[in-house]
């Protein structure tokens, strides 16, 4: 922003979700940000604080029935925390409408159509994919900076990409047979209700899902490809443990030659020497304690028996989601990319 004083007037659209809820609770304190609207379906148009009490007596707003009409010339951005398929519905009208966005989806993360189909759905707008920035500040700062679509990235590829790209790019790690095996809380499977996560089903039950198939894996080889300059091939192996958030991967890669986890050390504090918000621990393994309620993603590296360790933990509903898009609009409205995140 030219004038530092002035609020980036957000609208926030889905607002009834996990990730919904976080942005709300960000934005509300937002030295700079200033929450114009909150919009969602018509079977959930009421009081935010009727989704999350909490809220009561701090954010006295009606989530309302979405229309771009009601969006255009009010905000300066839009936060899209709503399903793939529906995103994509919604981002030519509000382009159109000049406003800039950050979706929290996968709609525009794979920049190949039919890879997106093979995964998702079929994709209606499948031209702007080209436009669309990765929104990893960590990587690509100065693209997000006069970005009009950020594709923000999904958690798991968030946990997976920042402890494996400087091994890949300082040549310490071989770029296939990486195996990421990766824990999530419930929130990971947003708040609509299902048999798989009722109580009785999910409490004191820990299990893998999509072992090898699931949709984010392409999203984690697209940007680590991206990054390290050639194909990287993973395989993931993702489970649900019953916490309500909270993200944890140990990942297993063959060393390039003579590797410590010394050197693995090293080369990660060097990449990550400016990053605010990833902590390489070695005083403590990343734990999702931690990390939890930050926007902080933590990395460590180990050796053992001719393998290479990478650990990483995130809180899923702020690093994986609602903090990294406020990390996103800071970087996008000229603020530092710290404001409003500690």
């Amino acid at each position: 922003m030219s004038d530092k004083t002035k609020k980036i007037r957000v609208a926030l659209i889905g607002g009834s979700g996990y990730a919904g809820f976080e942005a709300i609770r960000l934005l509300r304190r937002h030295p700079h940000a200033e929450l114009v609207g909150i919009f969602g379906p018509a079977e959930e148009v009421a009081p935010i604080t009727d989704f999350y009490p909490l809220l009561n007596k701090t954010v006295e707003m009606q989530q309302e029935l979405y229309d771009v009409s009601k969006v255009a010339g009010q905000a300066d951005l839009a936060m899209l925390a709503v399903p793939h398929k529906v995103a994509m519905s919604y981002v030519p009208a509000l382009r159109e409408a000049g406003i800039r966005i950050i979706d929290f989806s996968a709609d525009y993360r794979l920049k190949d159509a039919a890879e997106y189909e093979k995964w998702y759905c079929p994709h209606t707008d499948a031209a702007r994919l080209a436009e669309a920035v990765y929104g990893l500040p960590e990587y690509y700062t100065d693209a997000i900076k006069s970005a009009d679509l950020i594709a923000n990235p999904g958690c798991y590829p968030t946990c997976a990409v920042l402890p494996l790209a400087p091994p890949l790019s300082a040549g310490l790690i071989e770029p296939t047979g990486i195996v990421v095996n990766a824990i999530t809380g419930i929130s990971g499977a947003g708040r609509t209700p299902s048999p798989a996560y009722h109580f009785p089903h999910r409490n004191e039950n820990f299990e893998p899902y999509a072992p090898g198939v699931h949709r984010h894996m392409p999203e984690m080889e697209q940007v680590l490809t991206d990054l390290h300059g050639a194909a990287v091939e993973t395989l993931f192996v993702p489970h649900v443990c019953p916490m309500d958030r909270g993200m944890l991967c140990t990942i297993y890669a063959k060393p390039a030659g003579d590797v410590t986890a010394e050197k693995l050390t090293e080369v990660l504090q060097a990449a990550y020497a400016d990053s605010p918000f990833v902590r390489i621990r070695t005083d403590v393994l990343p734990a999702t304690k931690y990390v939890a309620t930050t926007n902080f993603c933590d990395l460590a590296a180990r050796v053992e028996k001719g393998m290479v360790i990478l650990i990483s933990a995130l809180d899923n509903l702020l690093k994986g989601a609602s903090g990294q898009a406020v990390q996103n609009m800071n970087i996008m409205f000229g603020l530092d990319e710290t404001t409003g995140l500690y």
